[in-house]
């Protein structure tokens, strides 16, 4: 492991990617999912935000009745983000906001110039389309930092246990590379960096300098079947945003894996 004076920019940038985390809470298991992972990815003189946002006026227009149901979502968000911060440990703090979900947390990702947002994935409920839930393809195409789309490893206690990173010799997947690293090293985790010789300007001689593995096929598929035996996948992002993100490496491989997908910003580094 490098030591401090050894570290690049890219290092250090990778370290404080989980210096300011908050994860989506909605009631869910997936949800809950987010704040355990956020809670054992948050660096330890981090902080940690569990939030919530219940969307009110959906539930009216829902023609839901509006005082009876305004108490049990106001009832059932507080519970949710009291479990969730029972999950996470004593030190995270809870954010309970009335709100479309997506709007008020991007808000909420800004204001606190947060450097990691942890979501989960799930089917929605009415209560998580007015809660946080829905909204994880929203932040990997908008979202202001990294994102984490977490999913249920193999083994709780050890997570993560294994760690894969997409190469493609770019700045960006170098700094994919970096946070893998950095995680692989604080967690003692297996890490294998993969290059897929089927994308698009494949930098060979970078990507082996940064120790990847070639394998044939396109990128996708390939991050994808890499994931299925290890708890985390780490792609770069290129910084697209709305609809030009629509397709992308990074936003195809956090909807397809079997395992939680970290997407780190080239606008972090």
């Amino acid at each position: 492991m490098s030591t401090a004076t050894e570290r690049t920019p890219v290092d250090v940038a990778a370290q404080s990617m989980f210096a300011r985390v908050i994860a989506g809470v909605d009631g869910s298991d997936a949800g809950y999912e987010a704040a355990r992972q956020a809670a054992r990815l948050v660096a330890a003189n981090g902080w940690l935000e569990l939030f919530t946002a219940v969307y009110l006026i959906e539930a009216n227009l829902a023609a839901w009745s509006a005082p009876r149901i305004r108490a049990k979502l106001e009832r059932e968000a507080t519970e949710a983000v009291c479990f969730g911060a029972a999950i996470a440990g004593p030190h995270a703090r809870s954010c309970l906001v009335s709100g479309p979900p997506l709007q008020s947390l991007m808000r909420e990702l800004e204001k606190k110039q947060a450097t990691l947002a942890v979501v989960g994935t799930h089917g929605h409920s009415r209560l998580s389309e007015i809660m946080i839930g829905g909204v994880a393809g929203e932040l990997l195409h908008s979202a202001p930092c990294s994102v984490c789309i977490a999913r249920r490893p193999a083994t709780d206690a050890l997570f993560p246990r294994a760690i894969v990173a997409g190469c493609d010799g770019s700045p960006e997947s170098e700094a994919a590379v970096a946070v893998a690293r950095h995680l692989a090293d604080r967690f003692s985790a297996s890490l294998s960096v993969v290059t897929a010789l089927g994308g698009k300007d494949v930098d060979q001689r970078r990507a082996r300098a940064l120790g990847a593995v070639t394998v044939e096929g396109h990128p996708v598929e390939a991050l994808v079947e890499a994931g299925n035996d290890a708890d985390i996948v780490i792609v770069g992002s290129r910084g697209l945003h709305g609809i030009k993100a629509l397709g992308s490496v990074s936003e195809r491989v956090a909807h397809q894996s079997t395992c939680s997908v970290v997407v780190v910003r080239a606008s972090d580094y």
